[in-house]
C-alpha cells in the first residue's frame, strides 16, 4: 500500500508499543522519512539503538495493528486534522524537545501565533487557588499569551474560563483521544476552548487516560510554552511533573505561594525554594519577560467577555468580615468573630448577605471561603 508522507507519520503515531523517542531515532536512521520506516525489514529496524522485535513486529505488521481507513474517517467525523510535525501551523517550540510527538490531532483553528504560557495546578483546589488562576489567565491573555493548560478540574479549568473571559485564543492538551472526555463535566468547556482556540493530543482516538498518558501530555503543556506557571499544588501532583519537564526544556517557572498549613501549597513552597520565580501578580511575570526581545507580545484590547463587576457595596460589618479571609484563609462562624469583634448574629447575617453576592462560598466541612 502506497502512503502519502501525512498518512505514514499518522500510521507512526498510532502504532502501539513505540513511543516518541523510538520514533525520532527511526526516522532519523531513515532520512527523516516515514514511509521508508514503514517500508523497512525487520533487520534493518532492529539496527535502531532502542528497537527491539516487540517494536520491529509492530512496525512491519503496521497494516495489522492501525487501522488508516478508519482513523482518517474519524478524523473527518470529528471535524479534527492530524498536524504532522512537517506543517507550518504545527507549534514551533515543540520541535525542541528531545522527544517531540510527530503529530497531533487538532479541532480548533488556532495557529500557535501568540507564545503560551501554560497555567497548572491541582484537580483538588482552593477557591482562591481558582481565583489566582482565572486572574492571570484572564490577564496573560489581555497581554497577548495564548494560555495553555490540561482541560483537567480544578486549576486548568480556571486557566482556561479565565483566558475566555478575556476572549482567547486558549489550548487544551488532552491526556487521552481525541473522542474522550475527560473529565465529563468539561464538555462545554471543550466546546468553548476548540471555538477559541484548539484542543490538541498526540493520542490516537479510543485512547483513554492512564498515568503515562497524563505524563506525556504535561511534556507537550509545557514544551508548547515559553513559561509554566504553577498556581497549587502538592509536592506529588501532576503539576510537579509539568514544572519537572519545563526545567528540562528550558522554560521559564513561576509559582504561586499560599497558606503555609495548606498542603496544595506545599509543591508551590517547593518550586520556589527550589528557584523558581514566585509570582504575586501579573506584572512579576510579564517583568520576567520585558527585557528578552520579541517574546512580550502586543497587548489586546480588553473583552467584554470579561468578569462581572465587583457588585453591591459592602457594610462596614461585611466589609470587616471578608478582611478576615485575605490570604485565602478558610474560616467559620466562630473564627470569624474573634477575629472581627463582632456578634454570632452579625456574623452569620454578614455571611449570609456576602454568599448571596458570591463573594464567598461555603464549602464541604462548613468553612467559608473567599471567591
Amino acid at each position: 500500500m502506497s502512503l502519502t508522507e501525512k498518512q505514514a507519520f499518522l500510521v507512526l503515531n498510532a502504532l502501539p508499543n513505540i513511543g516518541p523517542v523510538n520514533v525520532r531515532r527511526l526516522l532519523d536512521q531513515f532520512g527523516d522519512d516515514p514511509c521508508a520506516v514503514l517500508d523497512a525489514s525487520a533487520s534493518e529496524l532492529e539496527r535502531v539503538k532502542g528497537v527491539g522485535p516487540t517494536i520491529s513486529r509492530s512496525v512491519t505488521a503496521w497494516a495489522d495493528r492501525v487501522d488508516l481507513e478508519r482513523e482518517e474517517e474519524r478524523l473527518v467525523h470529528a471535524k479534527a486534522r492530524f498536524v504532522t510535525c512537517r506543517d507550518e501551523n504545527y507549534p514551533a517550540l515543540l520541535r525542541e524537545l528531545y522527544d517531540p510527538p510527530i503529530g497531533l490531532y487538532q479541532k480548533g483553528d488556532y495557529e500557535f501565533i501568540r507564545p503560551g504560557v501554560a497555567v497548572v495546578g491541582s484537580r483538588k483546589t482552593t477557591l482562591y487557588g481558582q481565583k489566582v488562576a482565572r486572574t492571570l489567565a484572564r490577564e496573560l491573555t489581555q497581554a497577548g499569551f495564548c494560555i495553555v493548560s490540561g482541560l483537567a478540574r480544578g486549576i486548568d479549568t480556571a486557566a482556561h474560563e479565565g483566558s475566555l473571559e478575556a476572549g482567547g485564543p486558549t489550548v487544551g492538551v488532552l491526556g487521552t483521544g481525541m473522542d474522550i472526555i475527560y473529565p465529563p463535566e468539561n464538555l462545554d468547556l471543550y466546546r468553548q476552548v476548540k471555538a477559541h482556540g484548539a484542543v490538541v493530543s498526540e493520542f490516537p482516538f479510543g485512547r483513554r487516560a492512564d498515568r503515562q498518558s497524563f505524563a506525556m501530555r504535561n511534556r507537550i503543556v509545557a514544551g508548547m510554552s515559553v513559561a509554566v506557571v504553577v498556581v497549587e499544588s502538592d509536592k506529588a501532583g501532576g503539576s510537579m511533573i509539568t514544572a519537572r519537564f519545563a526545567g528540562e526544556q528550558g522554560r521559564q517557572l513561576f509559582a504561586v505561594p499560599g497558606r503555609i498549613d495548606q498542603p496544595t501549597s506545599a509543591g508551590c513552597h517547593q518550586l520556589i525554594r527550589d528557584g523558581a520565580s514566585l509570582v504575586t501578580c501579573v506584572d512579576d511575570i510579564l517583568a520576567e519577560f520585558s527585557y528578552l526581545d520579541g517574546l512580550a507580545p502586543t497587548p489586546v484590547a480588553a473583552s467584554t467577555n470579561g468578569p462581572i463587576d465587583a457588585g453591591p457595596p459592602m457594610s462596614s460589618i461585611e466589609a470587616k468580615v471578608m478582611t478576615g479571609f485575605s490570604g485565602g484563609a478558610r474560616l467559620v462562624a466562630d473564627e470569624l468573630a474573634e477575629i472581627t469583634g463582632e456578634s454570632i448574629a452579625e456574623i452569620n447575617t454578614a455571611l449570609m448577605m456576602l454568599e448571596l453576592q458570591r463573594r464567598i462560598a461555603k464549602q464541604p466541612d462548613g468553612r467559608f471561603e473567599a471567591v
